[in-house]
């Protein structure tokens, strides 16, 4: 994918894009943004794809005014200007299903459908109880054990990656508690916004997901006026790495 920077209000952007045809903004999860995986391919052979690293994530710097998800949301909206974009298909996983949410609230009338993959960004359940669960306070090991269907399939080994990537990991992790720390995982605002998005919706989730439960994304999708669900099977949080060709597949079919 070609790599490039803009500066958007001061903030130097990691942008990837590749492909032609109608654009697609895509919105990475808290991982970060990986050009190698294998589901970039299948979108890129239909669509456009627009896929910046969220400011503080990947090679994007982090000013110090940047510290919410709200924040991003405004990046973006001043990122699609950039690329003269008036209106476009956009697809936001977990933290980027955040983003996505709140850009599709501040600007219903830019987006022409939403795809919302594991998102987060809304609390639904007992205000005593966390929805989603604290990977900040679990053990490394017991992570990849809610996030994945096959676990062993996903292995995590340092000395295949280079000090760079190692450095980028850390440092999306740090970013990401940043923005989803206090309020956890949510914006009180946004469930009261929400009937806001006027496009066609669909939010996807990994069967075997264990950060975003069926009945949350369930009650995320009421709170989105005419919203479709779809459950990947075989798949947990990221079903884009677990399952490409459906998670594709399922994307596709919804845009065209």
């Amino acid at each position: 994918m070609q790599r490039t920077t803009v500066n958007i209000a001061g903030c130097e952007i990691e942008v990837h894009e590749e492909g032609s045809g109608a654009p697609l903004l895509y919105l990475h999860p808290g991982g970060g943004f990986r050009p190698t995986d294998a589901f970039i391919p299948l979108l890129v052979a239909k669509r456009r794809l627009i896929c910046p690293s969220h400011p503080g994530f990947g090679r994007s710097a982090l000013p110090d005014w940047i510290d919410s998800v709200d924040d991003v949301a405004h990046i973006y909206l001043e990122l699609m200007d950039h690329y003269g974009i008036a209106k476009t298909d956009i697809l936001g996983a977990s933290i980027g299903g955040w983003i996505t949410a709140e850009m599709a609230t501040k600007a219903p009338e830019r987006f022409s459908k939403v795809v919302f993959a594991g998102a987060v960004g809304v609390k639904t359940g007992p205000a005593d109880k966390l929805d989603i669960p604290d990977i900040f306070v679990m053990s490394p090991p017991d992570v990849p054990k809610i996030m994945f269907h096959d676990p062993s399939k996903f292995p995590f080994d340092a000395s295949k990656f280079t000090d760079e990537e190692l450095a980028i990991q850390v440092r999306n992790r740090e970013t990401l508690a940043l923005y989803v720390w206090e309020p956890y995982m949510h914006n009180p605002k946004l469930p009261h916004r929400l009937q806001r998005i006027k496009a066609p919706t669909l939010f996807l989730r990994g069967a075997s997901d264990g950060l975003v439960s069926a009945a949350y994304m369930d009650a995320y999708a009421k709170l989105v006026p005419g919203a479709k669900t779809l459950t990947i099977p075989e798949a947990g949080h990221g079903p884009h790495q677990e399952q490409p060709q459906a998670f594709a597949k399922a994307v596709l079919d919804f845009l065209q």
